[in-house]
């Protein structure tokens, strides 16, 4: 008798357990899932696509060490090697407070400047349950010229020293090779040459990076200034280049015509051809740092 209670339990629990198997199935098949969202990552390699700024921020926690560095005009001849006799350099710290802002310093030799900066991440890319098709980020900077004072007939204020720069950055992942941004600017001196001279200058940037391997990535960036003074006077900075990554290391190799690595310098003072042969060879050599570990940090 309780041989057979015995079996009848463990039949009705094989049935219960089969209708439960079922049940879920049906339940799989009518989608119960929660839609989730899929955000694009890894648009841009660097935080600078060549010259310019990408939409790519450090990592919350991360410290990113930049040094950059630009020789001389290739057109200089063979007594300056080529312009490798020559260069211009600079060294750049950028650090992730969190998963949408980080703050920057650099030092340039380039007119002595020291330079401040933040990158503000608006919108992400994304495709799911909530589909963006652009990441949008904003990045200001303010360049300090600290060379002896040009300018005898006028006095010296510490404001005349300063210009600003304010960037949209507008940036679309195409594919996994293919990534294009537009980048609105708008550049500030507080001091010009003369009253002609334009204090605001407007400039429209177009970058793209297509990639090649999976460690290699073709980069292109041309800045284009709008009518005015400044656009009569000066040439459009235009450059091409090669990442590379290692691991920790970016690599960054390219050609540009502007010999500044700040904003306000490569954007409203590029005075290089490339016609003519004024290119400058440059790189960008960028390591990462871990300072603060976030709470879902993953070894590799």
């Amino acid at each position: 008798m309780i041989t057979k209670k015995l079996i009848a339990l463990a039949v009705l629990t094989l049935c219960m357990t089969a209708v439960q198997l079922n049940a879920q199935d049906l339940m799989d098949m009518l989608g119960d899932d929660k839609p989730t969202t899929e955000y694009a990552y890894a648009t841009f390699k660097a935080t600078r696509i060549v010259n310019g700024q990408s939409i790519e921020n450090p990592a919350s926690g991360v410290l990113l060490f930049m040094i950059s560095h630009h020789f001389g005009q290739l057109n200089s001849g063979a007594y300056n090697f080529f312009g490798l006799d020559k260069s211009t350099i600079r060294l750049g710290l950028d650090y992730g407070i969190n998963d949408f802002l980080s703050v920057g310093i650099g030092r340039s030799s380039f007119e002595k400047s020291f330079d401040a900066s933040f990158k503000l991440k608006i919108l992400r890319q994304s495709s799911g349950e909530r589909t963006m098709p652009v990441s949008v980020s904003w990045y200001s900077s303010v360049v300090l010229n600290s060379l002896h004072w040009q300018y005898p007939d006028r006095k010296n204020y510490f404001t005349s020293r300063l210009s600003f720069t304010n960037q949209l950055l507008i940036a679309r992942k195409f594919t996994n090779s293919l990534s294009i941004q537009l980048t609105p600017t708008l550049v500030h001196k507080n001091l010009v040459p003369t009253a002609k001279s334009q204090n605001d200058i407007f400039a429209v940037g177009f970058s793209g990076r297509y990639k090649i391997t999976q460690r290699m990535a073709v980069n292109a960036e041309y800045f284009y200034l709008l009518p005015g003074e400044t656009a009569d006077n000066y040439i459009n900075s235009l450059s091409v280049g090669l990442d590379i990554e290692t691991g920790g290391h970016v690599f960054q190799l390219y050609l540009t015509n502007a010999q500044p690595m700040f904003e306000r310098g490569f954007i409203t003072e590029t005075t290089g051809k490339w016609s003519k042969g004024d290119i400058f060879f440059g790189f960008n050599i960028s390591r990462v740092f871990t300072v603060k570990k976030p709470k879902t940090f993953k070894n590799g």
